[in-house]
This record gives structure tokens, sequence and C-alpha cells, in this order.
């Protein structure tokens, strides 16, 4: 232990600690000074900093009446202490001095180090404020938790998001936050980082909100787990959208219930179960008897509504287990599967007309409607969906034909019932000519931008010209064309003769406009690029005069192929659309992977505006999410004014219909074109 001086009193040890702590510079190698000559008793006393901690010559040249005592600790020299005035010194007066540096350099020495610890931590807590601005400027929500689910940091997002302050989080547990299906903290998060789920959690307002949650692993400074980080981003509007979709894409708009794409769905999946338990299946197809007088009568909104109440209908006196579908127009479907006799089938189609018999008042009207019923069964008539389907339907027409057309009547499939197949057939072999004897044609209706009104491209649509029957409908024609496949062979002719028109208009000097080109599903092959690429070097195209439309179902079958495809087209240059957008299979998962330019409105949801809110919402709903893929969109089917100012007013890009132009010939459309450029 350093003993004091006898001489040094103790205000000269609180004087030196004060200077120490209080003084830098020039005032604290006064202040040291004095105090060596205090305690020392001498008239002079200083002290000689030094850096190096060598005594300096100057000093050792000194006369003897003067002591020079160096000032260290653990061989770190803080000076030296000088003192001089009295005639001597003797020993007494060299070990005081000696004390004195001893004390003054472990004052130092601890100061020192005071200083050190100060910055350190200075830096350590303006370190961490960083790193918790940074955090709170985040507009993702972050948190940490301990081992049990215990929140111990909570971030500026988590209060935005969540509706707590960190008072008021911190130290809950986790739980508190979740939502009443979700209340298990499983430990295999604790032991997986990089965890991401999408999950339900509940706000302080009690809202329930649908969030992405990464889990990723809190480690101490030895890499053993501490707790977790958990970061939060609310995906609401993006599940909204996405349920939105899946309705539109698997569920008929008009009457809530399953669609034929999910009907198909379901009923291969309730045949792998029959399949497997030996039972019976059976699908019936179900066509409305004047239902269509009743809607040409009395208008769309009353024959919508006359169908929404079959529906029920429908629902009521079928089984929970059975599933019943809207095809489209007034045609319905009901897969039946748990069933062990084909019979039971007529006995439920029996319930479904009875249900019929009751008027249905609608607006004060009095109407009534039967049924015509096909059933084809599992397994004697198909082993799928669609085949079933499709018997069914030909069972229909042989009911519908036994019973005069207007009264309810049911039949099963058979083999006779191909021979009303034959005018179909006859249609098939008439096709078949038109493809070799050149009968087929190209109209092509004008597309406008609602913005300048501008006409900015045309839908090249097909027509049959049949030298004894005249012109056909493509309505006759096309899905013939697609059950046969002959709608490859179509589908080839039509891209050339498009490409051929679009290269007399390039040469007569108008500038390039899209030529819009159906493509099936048959034809989006992998050899589809190479074909339109030889199609545009062919007749010396540029890829603006070309676009492809193509169906949501054709997307919907090995995406990473499709993909592909779709990606050698566009490379091409030539922009692809979505054709029927909101029909079929939509889901944003895939959509926003496809390389589209443009998503085209169904017809079927343009009819109805702006008098059907149910139509004005789901275009509405379409052009929103178009616009945040950065989509544009296209409206078919446009008629009247007011259906074009809704549109225009939701923000939909392009329009094409009757209210502009209908289907034009190439010299007409020409024409059309000419003048609305003011070539």
């Amino acid at each position: 232990m350093t003993m004091l001086p006898v001489s040094t009193t103790l205000s000269d040890s609180a004087a030196l600690c004060d200077a120490v702590v209080r003084l830098r510079g020039a005032a604290l190698v006064t202040e040291l000074g004095r105090i060596a000559g205090s305690v020392m008793a001498s008239a002079h006393g200083e002290f000689l900093p030094s850096a190096s901690g060598e005594v300096p010559v100057a000093l050792l040249a000194e006369n003897e009446a003067a002591l020079l005592q160096e000032i260290s600790f653990d061989g770190h020299c803080f000076g030296h202490y000088r003192v001089a005035g009295k005639p001597s010194y003797d020993d007494t007066d060299r070990r005081d001095l000696s004390s004195l540096a001893s004390l003054t350099a472990g004052v130092l020495q601890v100061h020192s180090l005071a200083q050190r610890s100060t910055h350190a931590f200075a830096q350590v807590e303006a370190l961490l404020a960083q790193q918790t601005q940074i955090l709170d400027q985040l507009h993702e929500s972050v948190l940490t938790m301990d081992l049990t689910g215990y929140i111990t940091s909570w971030n500026k997002g988590a209060e935005r998001l969540f509706g707590y302050s960190s008072v008021e989080a911190v130290g809950r547990n986790i739980l508190f936050l979740y939502d009443d299906e979700d209340t298990g903290f499983h430990d295999a998060f604790l032991e997986q980082g990089g965890r991401l789920m999408e999950v339900r959690r509940r706000k302080k307002s009690g809202e329930i909100f649908w969030a992405s949650l990464s889990l990723s692993p809190l480690r101490d400074l030895d890499e053993r787990p501490v707790g977790l980080i958990a970061y939060l981003t609310d995906i609401t509007e993006r599940k909204i959208a996405e349920e939105r979709l899946h309705h539109l894409a698997y569920y008929d708009a008009l009457t809530s219930l399953p669609n034929r794409t999910l009907l198909t769905k379901l009923v291969d999946q309730a045949l792998s179960v029959a399949q497997r338990s030996k039972m019976l299946g059976c699908m019936l197809f179900i066509d409305l008897n004047r239902f269509k007088l009743i809607n040409d009568t009395l208008g769309r909104r009353i024959g919508d509504e006359l169908l929404r109440q079959v529906s029920v209908r429908f629902r009521q006196v079928l089984r929970d287990q059975d599933l019943v579908a809207r095809l489209g127009g007034d045609e319905f479907a009901v897969g039946l599967f748990d069933i062990s006799q084909h019979f039971e089938a007529s006995t439920v189609a029996q319930k479904l007309l009875a249900s019929l018999v009751q008027p249905f008042l609608i607006e004060g009207h009095d109407l009534r409607v039967g049924a015509s019923i096909g059933i084809s069964v599992y397994p004697q008539d198909g082993h799928d969906a669609e085949t079933l389907l499709r018997l069914a339907d030909i069972a229909m027409y042989r009911a519908k034909q036994d019973g005069g057309g207007d009264a309810e009547s049911v039949a099963f499939y058979s083999q006779d019932m191909n021979l009303g197949m034959q005018a179909r057939m006859r249609l098939e072999t008439g096709l078949r000519h038109a493809l070799a004897e050149n009968q087929l044609l190209l109209h092509y209706q004008p597309k406008y931008a609602l913005g300048s009104g501008r006409m900015i491209g045309a839908e090249a649509l097909v027509r049959w010209r049949h030298p004894v029957h005249g012109m056909i409908p493509p309505a006759e024609f096309i899905p013939l064309a697609e059950s046969t496949g002959l709608v490859v062979q179509v589908g080839e002719w039509v891209l050339e003769a498009a490409c051929a028109q679009a290269q007399a208009w390039k040469q007569a000097g108008l500038p390039p406009i899209r030529i819009a080109v159906n493509v099936s599903a048959r034809e989006f092959t992998s050899a589809l690029p190479g074909r339109v690429a030889a199609m545009l070097e062919r007749y010396g195209l540029e890829a603006a005069w070309l676009e492809l439309e193509i169906t949501e179902s054709t997307l919907m079958h090995n995406i990473e192929r499709v993909i592909g495809i779709m990606d050698r087209i566009t490379a091409l240059g030539v922009a692809l659309s979505l054709d029927d957008f909101g029909t079929g299979y939509s889901s944003l998962s895939y959509l926003k992977r496809f390389p589209i330019d443009t998503l085209k409105i169904d017809r079927s949801f343009t009819t109805g505006i702006p008098s059907d809110a149910s139509d004005c919402a789901i275009a509405t709903t379409i052009i929103s999410i178009a616009q945040q893929l950065h989509h544009k969109v296209i409206a078919e089917g446009v008629e009247t004014a007011e259906q074009m100012a809704f549109l225009n007013s939701a923000g939909c890009d392009e329009v094409q219909g009757y209210l502009f132009s209908r289907p034009l010939a190439a010299e007409e459309f020409e024409c059309v074109l000419r003048l609305n450029w003011n070539l």
C-alpha cells in the first residue's frame, strides 16, 4: 500500500484527485506542480509530462538542490515531479516525493482507464442508437423474443402494424398477438432459421390480418440460440386479391356455385375415391326449358335472378356431399358419387325436376321453368370428369328430343345416342374441306385506346364461308375444331393469313398496328415460338405487327414449360395478351410470373356494366390487379356508351366491341383505320 508523505494533508490528496478529474493540459500541469511544491514544502514545484517516459536531458543537468521523481505505473511513465527552493533535500524528502509520485501515477492510471471505458461505452451506445434508428425506419415490423416466446424488443414498424407501443409489448408472450385459430408456439421454430410462412395475427384494435412471417435464430457470442428474430409484413390486400381471383377462377359469379373448372377438379378427385371404394358415380347434365324465352322477353336482370333462385332450389334438394355447378347460360351439372346403384341418379333427377314445379315469383312475374336432364355413369360410360360431362350432355339432348323440347324428361347415355352425332361428323368433314379449299377468311375487329380514341390494333377473327350453307358462325365450328384437334390447322391458317394481310398493309404504307391472333391450348407447344419467328421472317414483318392472345386454361398445365415458351415468344418482341381473364384458372402466384403485356376482360363481365353491381366489381378488381402488376387492360364486348364511360373511369386502357365497330373485312378495316389516323 502506498504511504503518503507525512506532510501530505487530506486536502492535498483531494486536490490531487480533483485536478486529475477536472483539469486538462496546462491547467493540470500547473496544479500538479503546485501540489508537489505544497507537499514538499518547496518554493518551486513542477509537473513535467512526458510522452516517451524518458527524463529530459536538460533536467539531468539540474543542480543538486532539487529533486526529480518519475511518475510511472506498471511500466508506463506519465512524467516527472521536480521540486526546488530548499537549501537541501534528504532521503526523507526523496521518499516523500516518491510516495506522491506513486499516488499521482495511480490516480492518473485509474482516470485513463475510466476515460477509455467511458469512450468505449459511448461508442457502443451510439452504435446501438444507430441500429435502433435503422430498425425504426424500416417499414417492416421487426421484433425479438426469447426461447420461451417472450418479446424482448419491438421496433417502430411493429408499433405501426400492431398498434401496441414498445412499452406495452416488451415482456409479454408472443401468443397475445395470435389469432384464435393459431395459438401454438412450436419448438421447431427455435431450431430452424429462415422459416417463411403466411399467418393470421391480431392487432390491438382486435382486427385480424394476414402477415408474411420470417423467423431467424438469435444467437449469443458463443453461437448458442437465445431466441428468435421475427420479421412481419402485412399482406392482407394481397390475400384478398388472391381470394377474389380464386373465386373468379373457380366459382360462377352469378350463383356462387362452382364453375366447370372447379367441378372437373372435384369430380376427378371423387372418382379416385370411388375407384378405391368400388362405388358408382353419376354425372347429371341439366338444361332449363323455357329459360331463353323468359330471358329474351323479360330481360337479363330477371333471367339472372331466375337462375339464382334455381341454383338455391337445386342446392336445397341435394345432399351436402353432392356437387352442383353452373356450367354457363341455363346449364347446370350435378355430380353424385356416394351411391351404390345407378338408378339412384334418376331419383335425384326427379327431385331436381320436382324442385322446379313451384313457380318463381320475380318482380311481380309468376315464372315457370322445367328441365331436361342427361345422365352418364361411372365407370361404364367414362373414367374422368370431362368424358362423363360430355356424355351426360349428349344424353341431355336425347332427353330434350324425347320430351319435345319443353317437357321435363330424363335420359341415360347409351351408345345409340351417338347416332345424333352424325350431323356433327358432317360438319367436321366440311371443316376439313374448308381448310383445303380456302373457304376460311379473316375479319378484323378494331381495338381503341380509351384515352385518345385512336385505333391501336385489331383482333383477327376467323370466318367460314360455306359454298352451300353460306356464312357459318364461329360458335358452330370453333368448338368442333377444338374437340377434334382441327383447331391446330385452323390456328396455323389464321396466323399465316394475318401475317399476309399485315404485309399487304405494310406495303400499302400503313404504320405497324398490332394484329391479335388467338392461340388455342393445343397450339401452345414448344414449336410455337419457332413458327412465329419463321412467319415474321417470311412476310418481312416487325414484331410490332403481331400479338398473340392466349386463354387462362392454356397456362395452367406444366407451368415452367409454359413460361419457357412465353419467354421465347416475348424475346421475339411479340406481345402476349391473356384472353377471357377472370373466367378460368387465375392465380396471382402464377400471373405475376407470366411475361404478358395485356389482360383482356371477358365479355361476360362487360355485358352487365354499369347496371350489374357484380360485373362492375369484377371489372374494377381486374383493372386494379392489372395496374398493380403493370399490365394493360382491354375490355371486349363494349356495346354502350355507359359501359365505355364506366371502364374509362375505372382505368381501363383499351376497348373493343360493337359500340366502336363490328368485325370488318380487310378492305373495310383499312378504310376505317385510314380515317381514324387521318391518312
